[in-house]
């Protein structure tokens, strides 16, 4: 008969709570718990679903979108709310914004909203003001901003999805709320800074009361001009003029209208050093596909599924690269979109660029029998 082998009560105890210990680090829900961003805009995933579209991982399997994304290691989602959707067959409306903020929470994202202070699109080329807001005198938009941030807010903060960032007004850089808040750089003597700020702090008086204590919530600063120094500076410039809080500075870039990545490295460089705050570069995108948006200009990168992976990851490492650590992440802009998405356009399937940061956001499990604790 074998001898058997018996283990004292107290060290098989603390056997067992290694291995359990140990097993609980490796299951840890992914991505890795980091706040540095590998974000993506999902506002449209929702729409997408209910409708009743059906999305594919890369290896074919089908799966509900947020939880593909999340699997490759993407941790921050941003979903953008409109005052009152009403056009371009948006429904981003608030009701659509807790639900989907609720998606989002099922999967730990990270979650950062946008705030549109527009019925529809909000862009640097067009900024309009709600129709309801229209007949308003510049006083009583004011209230209506800090109306309209404080009910979005606490509504979202009573169903338990309030955002950890904000941000006040999307693509900013020519101001918003136009005409009132129009800013124009080519004759400056017709920017109007005092009512763009006027607007902001607004909007920051109602986020800061929503918060309260244990609720922190990061204001970002979203505007275009990602690789323009020139334009950052004197934006941000009149920020400082004009003593607007905030925590966060937005960049959009894309490779058509924003300059070239070491114009990006240089602005990021310039913002780091000269504000001291941390940068996202917010908005980001490429084709994987053959388009006619910038056939005057030379690609970067081929424009194939692997040309918009190269771009996203050439992207993300110019923003880890800003001084001072003041890099904080990397979004894409709309991963469902036909041409430039994650997803090709006829079978569904994701193309390459879901697994860009995958060395960075996914866990490595231990296999050396050591715990954090030591």
């Amino acid at each position: 008969m074998k001898n058997r082998i018996t283990l004292p009560k107290t060290l098989l105890f603390f056997w067992i709570l290694m291995m359990w210990f140990n097993s609980a680090v490796i299951a840890q829900s992914l991505p890795y718990h980091n706040d540095y961003a590998f974000g993506l805009d999902l506002s449209f995933v929702k729409q997408r679903e209910d409708n009743g579209e059906k999305y594919f991982d890369i290896d074919g399997a089908e799966k509900p979108v947020l939880k593909i994304f999340n699997d490759h290691g993407y941790n921050w989602a941003r979903l953008m709310i409109c005052n009152e959707p009403v056009s371009d067959g948006l429904v981003q409306d608030l009701e659509y914004v807790v639900n989907g903020a609720k998606d989002l929470q099922k999967y730990n994202y990270h979650f950062a909203l946008d705030m549109m202070f527009s019925n529809g699109w909000a862009n640097p080329m067009k900024q309009p003001t709600p129709s309801s807001w229209v007949d308003m005198t510049h006083e009583e938009r004011i209230v209506a901003v800090y109306e309209f941030v404080l009910n979005t807010l606490t509504t979202l903060k009573n169903e338990d999805v309030l955002p950890e960032m904000v941000q006040i007004g999307n693509e900013i850089g020519n101001g918003f709320l136009w005409p009132d808040g129009r800013i124009n750089y080519a004759t400056p003597q017709e920017s109007k800074w005092k009512n763009v700020a006027d607007y902001l702090k607004a909007g920051v008086k109602a986020i800061r009361e929503v918060e309260g204590n244990g609720n922190k919530i990061e204001i970002m600063v979203h505007v275009d001009h990602g690789g323009d120094i020139a334009f950052s500076q004197t934006f941000f410039d009149k920020m400082e003029v004009y003593n607007v809080d905030y925590d966060v500075i937005g960049y959009s870039f894309y490779p058509w209208s924003h300059g070239t990545l070491l114009d990006l490295r240089d602005n990021l460089r310039m913002t780091a050093l000269r504000y001291g705050k941390e940068i996202i570069v917010i908005e980001t995108g490429y084709y994987w596909r053959e388009n006619t948006y910038h056939e005057n200009a030379p690609y970067p990168f081929p424009e194939t599924p692997e040309g918009q992976k190269q771009w996203f990851q050439a992207v993300n490492e110019i923003v880890l690269d800003t001084p001072n650590g003041l890099g904080r992440g990397v979004f894409w802009w709309e991963p469902m979109a036909r041409g430039r998405g994650f997803f090709d356009d006829e079978t569904k399937v994701a193309q390459p660029i879901v697994r860009a940061f995958e060395k960075y956001s996914l866990p490595e499990n231990r296999t050396d029998w050591q715990n954090r604790i030591q």
